[in-house]
Order: structure tokens, then C-alpha cells, then sequence
């Protein structure tokens, strides 16, 4: 796209455009139509199907020079489409419809479902939400489409189909008319019409210059990923155009980017080793790795972090620190921010990784044998040792990766670590990872995530009985939290809410102490309890009753002094009687001793 283009073409970025559709009139009369190949997938399904299937040995050397030979003349202009969908047919008449699909299905999973979009994913699910009619519009194949579809959740498919016989067997052709261009545009209008779709309110996302037909048909054209010719139309007629580079290879400079990132692992452990070595101190030295690498590496792939409530992260360590697992580099977004002092946990299938490996021993982390509950329980008893020693922990209770918009079930070993080691929770909310990389992908691409670090959380009331409900508030606290996504601070949630310490069981020490000391407080409070209910009491009274309270007080204050007064005098008496008292046995006491005394000293002749 020229930079002309560029500068007079609306580029529409998400949320942008999701929030669009989300204020866009609801209900089944606006339809969202979407291509596959280049809008909903980053390249051409066609393409990975016919590479898989010589790779698997399905297809012969003859066959791919024929197919690549076709390819070539239809981008050159030699041959129209039909003829290139035709010449891929033809190769296939004699085989069953259902091993196709199941070639299909196998594709999906191993190839092209990670080439989706997670920006057009979020699109789809947006017009779903809105009640759209939602439409997949294709000139591929059924067995490229519909597998898309059934991930996606779209009922509706508009597509190419095989021509078969009463046995399902392919008979070498395809069923016409043939969608393309013009075709697939009569297709569009002919499904609109007879679902009672307004055009003029609907919406459309395609990348092919064929597709031109079919964007000045609808009222909302999106041109997604566009060629040079779609392009320029959008330009000079102002079709906001959206463009996605989340999947993908992304090119040579994606490449290049990403070994770049993975290279930087190398400075990092020198780095660590010499502060290592100057400190003295194993501990610094894994703390500057800890926290050079993941930085190096997400800044070098371009990756910014948008975090709501990064002072929670060092609020209180050493702490368990969870959060929703989408894809590979997760656990380095996470490391990112918690730094220093701090270990993971992670599979046991991990450890034999050259690279996951050997870093996961440097850093201490501990590694789980998820098939094995003994063992994975000594492992966690391994990371309970750690965390008493001062590292806190990075891990996710969902287990697994998973690829969903929702949140998995939450294991109990992150919440038993805590509680045994003492440490409250940490929950770290990653709302749209899946753009900086699909789920078993191991290419990074650049983009923006949005974090929410929620306060730490104590988990002194939790008991093995309360054990499932209060996990159950965490992982709900992750569903809100992705629902109704945040803006300017971090929400307060209703578990932070100020909790009544469980109970302690009777006959043990602890239990015996716990239950004296709010007994003894209890007795000690009694009188200032009843003062503190006189004084609501008075509070509640009406103006004369407040007289005669008063008049009756400097009664009894005056009562009060005469009395004192009196015992005042009473007292002085008493003690002058006592001195009286004192002081008449003390002059009998030293008449004695005088008596004595002079009795002593007489001659033996006068006693």
C-alpha cells in the first residue's frame, strides 16, 4: 500500500472496531459475512493443504508440479479460477468425501487453527453477541471451511462443495455455480434475501480484490489485510481498513526478530554468571537473569504490557503469584513483572526442553508429574520449601494451555502451596495473549497486553472444607474481571471483603488458645460494652428527656460530693485516732526500753 493510501485510509484497530459492533443495532437483519483465506487465517488454507498432503506421502511429484504450475498461471492472469478449483479436483475423483474430511479435520488442528486471528476471533464473537447473523463466505473448499467454522461457532457457511455420487465418492468436479467474485456476491445476495439480511446494515471483512463486488454491496465494508487494489479503492472511498500481523511467520523480519529475542537468553546468563561472581551470591545472579531475559526478550519482539495495579506486585512477597494460561509465552509476560526472587512451577514434559529445560534449572523451578499425584505432590511439598525460604511463586491453576475466551478449571495445588507455605495469592489477570502468539506456537509477535494485578490475598480463613468454594471465587474473580474488562484501577472485589477467621477444632493448642483469647477480651469488654449502650441509649432519647437526665445527674453529682465529703472527714478522724493510738504504744514501748536499759546498768547491791 502506497503511503498516499495510507495517509487518507481510516486504520481501524481493535478495540476499536469490536466496540463498533457493539454498538451497532442489534438482532438477525444485520448480517457480518467473513472470508477465510487472509481475513479469518493468516495465508491460504489451499496452500497447507496441498503441502501436508505431499508431505504425507498423499499426493506424488507429478501431482504438485501440476497444482504449483495451476497456481502460477492463475496469480499471472493465464487462468480463471474455475480453473484452478477444477484441475484440484479432478485429481481427487475416486476417493471418499469422509477420508477428505477427515484430512481436513487433522489440518485444522495441526496447522491452521493457530493461524487464526485472535483480533477477527474477538470480531466474530462481537456481531454473535449482538445477535448478527453471521456468515462464512468462502471460494475455498468445505473441507478448508467448515472445520473453521465449527471452532469459530458459526452455523452459517457459504462455500465450494465437491460434486459426489449416492456412494460419497468424489466425481472430479465441483457443484455450480462456482463461488468467486461475482459468483460469491450473488451467493451473498441470494442468502440475504432469503433470511430477510438488510445489506444496507450489514457488515463485510475480506482481503481479495475479487471481493470488490460484494464490499460495495453491504453498508459496512471492512477490508481486512487487503491487496493493492482493495487498498486503493478503500482509500478513495474511506472503507476503514483493518490490518492483523499476529499470526503468521510474520515474514523475514519476524523471523529475524524472533531469533533475536531467543538469542538474548545468551547475554542474559553471562550477565548473571558475573554478577553471580562479583556478589558472591547464586541468588543475584539468577534474580539479574530473572529479570533481564524476559524483558530482552518481549522488548526485542516489540511486546508492551498495559498493567492495571503494578504496585501489587511487590506489595507482599514472598508470594504465589496465578494467572490465566493462554500459550507459551505467558509464563515470560509474568516473569517480566515479578522480577527477582522467584521460581516457577511447571510439566514434567518441560524439563527435557534444551532451552525450557536448562533455564528451569537455573532458576530453581520445580517440575510436575501431572500422571503421577504422589509425585506431583512431593514436587509442590519441594516448592513449598522454596517459598519458606523467600522466593515467591509463578503458576498457573488452570494447568494447561487453554485456547478459549473463558477461563479453565482451577487445580488445588497453587491454592494447597500457599496455605501450607503460609503466603497469600496473587491474581494476575491476562486478558489478550493469544495476540502475541497461538497457543502452541513458538513465534512471538509484537503487541500490546492488557494486565490486571489484583492485591494479594490472604488465606488464613481457608480450610481443606472451604477448600472448593473459595477456589471457585478466585477463578470467578478472573471471568468477571475478563467480562467487563477494567479501565482506569484495578475493581474492588467482594473476596477481599473483610472475612470472620474460621474456626480452629477443639482439643488441639492452637484451637485451645484461639477460643481463650476472645473469651478473655470478651469479659474484659463487658463494662465498657454497657457504657458504650448507655450512650446509644441517651442518644435516642427526645430534648426533655435530656433535661430531667441532666438535672437528675447534678442531683446525684451533688449527692455524690456530699457524700465524699463526708467520708473524707470519716476517714480524717479515723487516721488521727490511729496516729493517737501509734503514737501512745511507741511512748509505752520507750518506756520500757528505758526501764530496762537503767534496770541494766544499776548496782547488783540496789536490784
Amino acid at each position: 500500500m502506497s503511503d498516499k493510501t495510507a495517509r487518507g485510509t481510516k486504520e481501524l484497530r481493535l478495540p476499536g472496531s469490536v466496540a463498533e459492533v457493539m454498538a451497532s443495532p442489534p438482532g438477525p437483519r444485520v448480517g457480518a459475512f467473513f472470508d477465510v483465506d487472509g481475513t479469518l487465517v493468516a495465508g491460504f488454507t489451499g496452500v497447507i493443504l496441498t503441502r501436508e498432503r505431499f508431505r504425507n506421502g498423499d499426493m506424488g511429484v507429478g501431482e504438485l508440479i501440476g497444482m504449483v504450475a495451476a497456481g502460477l498461471n492463475h496469480q499471472f492472469g493465464r487462468m480463471e479460477f474455475e480453473g484452478l478449483i477444477n484441475k484440484a479436483t479432478e485429481v481427487l475423483r475416486g476417493r471418499p468425501l469422509s477420508d477428505l474430511q477427515q484430512i481436513g479435520e487433522r489440518l485444522f488442528v495441526e496447522k491452521i487453527e493457530k493461524r487464526i486471528y485472535p483480533e477477527m476471533r474477538d470480531l466474530v464473537h462481537a456481531h454473535m453477541e449482538r445477535g448478527h447473523t453471521v456468515v462464512l463466505s468462502s471460494s475455498a473448499l468445505t473441507i478448508q471451511v467448515e472445520p473453521v467454522a465449527r471452532y469459530l461457532g458459526i452455523p452459517n457457511v457459504l462455500t465450494n462443495r465437491f460434486d459426489v455420487d449416492d456412494d460419497g465418492v468424489l466425481t472430479g468436479d465441483v457443484v455450480t455455480p462456482i463461488l468467486w467474485g461475482p459468483g460469491k456476491a450473488n451467493a451473498v445476495q441470494q442468502f440475504a434475501a432469503d433470511h430477510d439480511i438488510d445489506l444496507k446494515a450489514s457488515y463485510f471483512y475480506a482481503d481479495g480484490d475479487e471481493d470488490l463486488a460484494l464490499m460495495h454491496l453491504v453498508g459496512n465494508p471492512r477490508p481486512t489485510n487487503p491487496g493493492d487494489k482493495m487498498a486503493e479503492v478503500a482509500g478513495k472511498r474511506g472503507w476503514p481498513i483493518l490490518r492483523f500481523s499476529s499470526r503468521g511467520r510474520g515474514g523475514l523480519l519476524g523471523q529475524v526478530r524472533t531469533l533475536l529475542g531467543v538469542g538474548s537468553i545468551v547475554p542474559a546468563a553471562y550477565g548473571a554468571v558475573g554478577w553471580g561472581l562479583l556478589t558472591r551470591s547464586r541468588r543475584r545472579g539468577v534474580n539479574f537473569f530473572t529479570s533481564a531475559f524476559p524483558q530482552m526478550l518481549l522488548g526485542i519482539n516489540g511486546v508492551r504490557l498495559n498493567i492495571l495495579g503494578e504496585d501489587n506486585l511487590t506489595k507482599k512477597r514472598p508470594a504465589v503469584f496465578i494467572f490465566n494460561h493462554r500459550n507459551n509465552f505467558d509464563p515470560v509476560v509474568v516473569g517480566s513483572m515479578v522480577k527477582d526472587n522467584w521460581t516457577g512451577v511447571g510439566k514434567k514434559e518441560l524439563q527435557n526442553d534444551p532451552v525450557v529445560g536448562t533455564i528451569g534449572k537455573l532458576v530453581d523451578t520445580v517440575f510436575i508429574d501431572r500422571d503421577d499425584p504422589k509425585k506431583a505432590v512431593e514436587s509442590l511439598h519441594q516448592a513449598e520449601e522454596l517459598t519458606r525460604k523467600g522466593l515467591s511463586v509463578v503458576i498457573a491453576p488452570e494447568g494447561t494451555r487453554m485456547d478459549t475466551r473463558s477461563v479453565g478449571q482451577f487445580k488445588k495445588g497453587p491454592f494447597r502451596l500457599a496455605m501450607a507455605a503460609g503466603v497469600p495469592i496473587v491474581p494476575i489477570v491476562i486478558r489478550n495473549a493469544e495476540v502475541l502468539s497461538a497457543r502452541d506456537s513458538s513465534t512471538l509477535h509484537p503487541g500490546t497486553v492488557d494486565i490486571v494485578v489484583y492485591p494479594p490475598l490472604s488465606l488464613r480463613d481457608w480450610t481443606l472444607d472451604n477448600l472448593n468454594d473459595k477456589i471457585a471465587e478466585v477463578r470467578q474473580l478472573y471471568v468477571d474481571t475478563l467480562a467487563d474488562w477494567p479501565v482506569d484501577e484495578v475493581p474492588k472485589a467482594g473476596i477481599y471483603a473483610r472475612r470472620v477467621r474460621a474456626p480452629r477444632k477443639p482439643g488441639t493448642a492452637t484451637g485451645k488458645a484461639r477460643s481463650a483469647r476472645p473469651a478473655a477480651k470478651a469479659v474484659k469488654g463487658a463494662a465498657p460494652a454497657k457504657k458504650a449502650a448507655s450512650k446509644k441509649a441517651a442518644a435516642k432519647t427526645s430534648a426533655p428527656t435530656k433535661t430531667v437526665a441532666k438535672k437528675t445527674a447534678a442531683k446525684k453529682t451533688a449527692a455524690k460530693k456530699t457524700a465524699a465529703k463526708k467520708t473524707a472527714a470519716k476517714k480524717t478522724a479515723a487516721r488521727k485516732t490511729v496516729a493517737k493510738k501509734t503514737a501512745a504504744r511507741k511512748a509505752v514501748a520507750k518506756k520500757t526500753v528505758a526501764d530496762s536499759t537503767a534496770t541494766r546498768k544499776a548496782p547488783r547491791g540496789r536490784r
